[in-house]
């Protein structure tokens, strides 16, 4: 019994301690029940920007209606997902019944990573940047003017800039490594014409490509790709200051042949400067004798390398200082092969001045008088401040676009994806070369047309070399008959010396009109 009693004592006791958990739940106040965080709002889709407004424009005798069209077209994954804002410019002249039978062009330039603004303001749009033919243009303010040389009295004009460039803008999913490389580069472009062709009506149109520089090499792969994917067959391609295989212009180690690729340049170069002896009175007949030597005696002797005696080696240097303007001496300590750089220093380093690269008719004032390389290239700044200033205004003042952007003369960001799918071997990329999709372009489609404009003082893509990748395309004879090449007395962007901005007008207007009789 007394156990009963004990125990019962304990349970009741028990009973009466308070459990701690409804202790904390008496000491806490009462909490309402938290909500949801709420969903992240998804990012707003990209959408695109339009401008159109009409002008007009007298070119020749001829007054010119025209509607600019400046915006920018969403690019997008095979899927449908948004990946980027490419950014353009089209002229298309308003008073044609029948816009879809009128020729089209898609102009861009280079870098990579260029905007289009070097031909849009200054060779092949209504508009134009005036600037000071070979020398430094003078600060603000500068003169847009009509052009008389665009090209709307031949064909509309479609500009485009690159992704990074310009107002054109990677968004939704899209990242720079999607665009910043060869294949992607030209897909990119690819993706818009086919979007402009058929928004705007233009599927029967002659179509043409116009590009400058890089933009020469992405003209092979684009209109080798335009072909072979979308069947958009093209009716010319005009290659302005070409480059299709970038061996041809990199000075690398153990590769002779960029010095004699270079050496007719050099001697247009020293010619225009006045720099050579018994200096002839045209330069084509020099420049020819130069391609004679640069191909045979010269490529022999530097084929020699160690083996070359010291006699030879005297002979060379004399004659290639006939061709260069340098010295002997100097060519002698360079073993006989001289550097871009270094002959843009030395050629006129006693007047204290370097050369330019772009345009060697440029100069600019040395700093370092024992510099063994060109320390700039004074093209650039002699005409940038202009074309910078005006397209800004052009595209806020006329085209009613981007006051509340920025405008990228060059791409920001990582570098280019210069590998290609299926190309190269044993485990290494090859050089980058696209020789190959314009010789396949050109046999897909044997009525396609190739122009090439080469100036002379051109000492970025020299013309030597342009004329050897055109001659060994591959391609049947009666093919290498559509290949044209014209000289001018200029440099890389031979539209900023006025008689030779005439020129191209006319070339090119002559070019279209024979392709679009193919």
């Amino acid at each position: 019994m007394k156990r009963l009693i004990a125990a019962a004592f304990v349970i009741v006791a028990v009973s009466l301690v308070p459990d701690s958990r409804a202790l904390r739940a008496a000491e806490d106040p009462p909490q309402e029940p938290k909500a949801a965080a709420p969903a992240a709002a998804p990012a707003p889709a990209p959408k695109e920007e339009w401008s159109v407004t009409d002008h007009t424009i007298k070119i020749g005798s001829q007054t010119i209606p025209y509607k600019a069209s400046a915006g920018t077209t969403l690019l997008t994954t095979d899927a449908g997902e948004p990946t980027g804002l490419l950014y353009s410019v089209a002229y298309t002249r308003s008073d044609v019944k029948d816009p879809g039978t009128r020729p089209i062009a898609f102009l861009y330039n280079g870098g990579p990573g260029s905007a289009s603004m070097w031909l849009h303001m200054g060779a092949f749009g209504p508009k134009r940047v005036q600037t000071v033919n070979g020398e430094f243009t003078p600060p603000a303010p500068y003169k847009l003017v009509d052009n008389a040389e665009s090209l709307l009295d031949k064909t509309d004009l479609v500009f485009i800039d690159a992704m990074g460039t310009g107002y054109s803008r990677e968004a939704g999913k899209g990242k720079e490594k999607d665009f910043f490389g060869i294949d992607e580069d030209a897909a990119s472009f690819a993706q818009f014409i086919v979007t402009y062709l058929s928004r705007n009506d233009r599927w029967n149109s002659p179509k043409f490509l116009i590009g400058e520089s890089y933009g020469t090499f992405r003209s092979a792969v684009l209109g080798n790709l335009l072909q072979q994917r979308y069947n958009v067959h093209l009716n010319g391609i005009t290659l302005i200051s070409s480059v299709l295989d970038l061996s041809t212009i990199t000075f690398a180690d153990g590769d002779d042949r960029v010095y004699e690729y270079y050496l007719p340049s050099y001697a247009a170069v020293a010619w225009y400067f006045k720099a050579v002896p018994n200096r002839p009175a045209t330069v084509d007949a020099f420049v020819e004798e130069a391609r004679q030597y640069a191909a045979g005696e010269y490529a022999a002797a530097l084929f020699k390398g160690g083996a070359i005696t010291a006699a030879e080696k005297a002979a060379v240097a004399k004659k290639l200082a006939s061709f260069t303007g340098l010295s002997e001496d100097y060519l002698l300590k360079a073993n006989l092969r001289v550097k871009l750089g270094q002959f843009s220093a030395e050629l006129q380093r006693s007047r204290g001045l370097t050369s330019g690269r772009i345009d060697a008719r440029f100069t600019g004032h040395t700093f370092d008088m024992l510099t063994e390389n060109a320390e700039s290239d004074p093209e650039g700044p002699a005409v940038g401040g202009a074309f910078t200033a005006l397209i800004n205004m052009y595209n806020h003042d006329e085209l009613k676009f981007g006051r509340d952007k920025q405008y990228r003369n060059t791409r920001l960001g990582g570098g280019w994806n210069w590998a290609r799918q299926g190309r190269g071997g044993f485990g290494f990329p090859p050089a980058p070369n696209v020789q190959g999709d314009l010789a396949q372009a050109m046999i897909t489609n044997p009525k396609l047309l190739v122009e090439i404009e080469n100036g002379y003082f051109d000492m970025a893509t020299p013309f030597f070399p342009t004329e050897f990748t055109a001659r060994h395309l591959g391609i049947p004879a009666d093919l290498q008959k559509n290949i044209t090449l014209k000289y001018y007395m200029a440099g890389h962007m031979m539209y900023l010396q006025d008689s030779d901005r005439v020129k191209l007008h006319e070339n090119i207007a002559a070019f279209i009109d024979r392709a679009m009789k193919q």
